[in-house]
C-alpha cells in the first residue's frame, strides 16, 4: 500500500537549503585551493617612476566572507520573521551585533597572534555572543508591549552563525589560511583516512605557502571539515527552530561549533598564539558555558511555532534587500582588501588594434 507523502513548507525549505549548500561545498572543495582563486581583481592605486602602477588586490576571501555574512543574515531575518519578530527589531539586532563583531575580528587577532593584518572569526563570534543577549534584552525593553524576541532571536542567530561560519571557511580555502597540518607528519591513521581527501594548495601568495611553507604539499583539509560540521549544525539547528525548540536550537549550534573549534585546533598548523591551549580554544569553552547559562537564566522562554512562509516574505521587501546588499559591500570592503599581498600593473596600448 502506498502512503501519501505530504511535503510541508518547513520540510521543503530545509530540503532546498540542504541541496544548495551541498552543491556549494562540493564545488568549493574541488576548486578553491587552486592558485587563481585567491585574487579576484587588482586595482591600480599609485603610478611609479618606471611607468608601472602599484595595485591593490581584492580577494575571493572577501567575497566568500561577505557572502557568508549576507547569507547568514538573510537566514536570520527569515527565521526571526517566521517566529513573529518584527523586521525593524531583527535589523536592529543585526546592526548592533555587527558593530561589536567587526572590530573584534581584527582586535582579538592582534592581541592573540600579535599581527595587525589578519582577522579571527573566533574573536568576532565570541564578542558577538557575549553581547547578543544584552542587545536583545535592550530591544525588548524598548517595546515592552510585544512578546519577547529574546529566545527566537537567540536561536535564529545561533543557526545563522553556524551557517556563516561554515560558508565563511570557503574564504579560508581560497586564501590558504587556517590551514591544516602536513599529512606526512600526521598519525598513520590520519594519513590513511585523508589519503584521498586532502588539500594541495597552489600559489606562493597563499598564507599556507608564505607562512607555513607548505606550497604544493598535502595537508589536512581542516577548512573543509569545519565547513561541513558547521553547515550540518546549521541545518540541524534550523530543524529545531522550525519546531519552536528555540533554546535547544541556540545551544546546539553554539555547543557543536565551539566544540569543533576546540577539537580542530589540534589539526591546524597555522599560528594560534602561544601555549599548549590556545586562547581561541579557551574562548570556545567559555562560549559553550555562556550559552548554557543564557538558556537557563535569561528571561523569555519558548514561544509559538514559526511559519516559514511568513519568514520568507522578509526577503521580498525593499528594506531587508537593501540592507543585505549594503552589508555585503561593507564587509567586502573591510575584509576583501589584501594588506599582505601586493601587485605591479603595467598598462599599454595594443597598437595593432588602433
Amino acid at each position: 500500500m502506498n502512503l501519501p507523502l505530504t511535503i510541508t513548507p518547513n520540510f521543503a525549505f530545509l530540503g532546498v537549503l540542504t541541496a544548495a549548500l551541498t552543491a556549494l561545498l562540493g564545488w568549493a572543495f574541488a576548486r578553491l585551493p587552486r592558485e587563481h582563486w585567491q585574487i579576484v581583481a587588482t586595482l591600480p592605486r599609485r603610478k611609479g617612476s618606471n611607468g608601472t602602477w602599484e595595485g591593490l588586490n581584492l580577494t575571493y576571501y572577501g567575497i566568500f566572507v561577505a557572502t557568508a555574512n549576507a547569507l547568514a543574515t538573510a537566514l536570520f531575518l527569515v527565521l526571526a520573521e517566521a517566529a513573529g519578530v518584527a523586521t525593524g527589531q531583527a535589523l536592529a539586532a543585526v546592526v548592533a551585533t555587527f558593530v561589536v563583531c567587526l572590530p573584534a575580528a581584527r582586535l582579538v587577532a592582534r592581541l592573540v597572534e600579535k599581527k595587525a593584518n589578519t582577522f579571527t572569526v573566533s574573536g568576532a563570534s565570541s564578542a558577538g555572543l557575549v553581547a547578543l543577549p544584552w542587545i536583545l534584552l535592550g530591544i525588548d525593553a524598548l517595546d515592552p508591549r510585544g512578546a519577547s524576541i529574546v529566545f527566537p532571536c537567540l536561536a535564529a542567530v545561533g543557526v545563522a552563525y553556524a551557517l556563516g561560519e561554515g560558508v565563511g571557511r570557503l574564504g579560508c580555502i581560497s586564501f590558504g589560511c587556517c590551514y591544516g597540518k602536513p599529512l606526512a607528519g600526521c598519525h598513520p591513521r590520519l594519513q590513511k583516512l585523508f589519503a584521498h581527501a586532502h588539500f594541495v594548495f597552489a600559489g606562493e601568495t597563499k598564507k599556507v605557502a608564505y607562512e607555513g611553507g607548505l606550497h604544493g604539499e598535502r595537508v589536512l583539509p581542516v577548512q573543509a571539515l569545519t565547513a561541513v560540521v558547521c553547515v550540518a549544525t546549521a541545518l540541524v539547528g534550523a530543524a529545531l527552530f522550525l519546531t519552536a525548540a528555540y533554546g535547544a536550537a541556540f545551544f546546539v549550534c553554539v555547543a557543536v561549533t565551539q566544540a569543533w573549534r576546540l577539537a580542530s585546533e589540534a589539526l591546524r598548523s597555522d599560528h594560534r598564539g602561544g601555549g599548549r591551549i590556545s586562547v581561541y580554544q579557551f574562548l570556545s569553552v567559555l562560549m559553550v558555558c555562556y550559552a548554557g547559562a543564557t538558556v537557563l537564566l535569561v528571561p523569555g522562554g519558548e514561544s509559538g511555532a514559526p511559519d516559514i512562509l511568513t519568514g520568507l516574505g522578509a526577503l521580498w521587501r525593499p528594506a531587508p534587500i537593501l540592507f543585505l546588499q549594503g552589508l555585503w559591500v561593507v564587509i567586502f570592503l573591510y575584509m576583501g582588501r589584501s594588506t599582505v599581498t601586493a601587485a605591479t600593473i603595467s598598462l599599454r596600448v595594443l597598437t595593432d588594434r588602433v
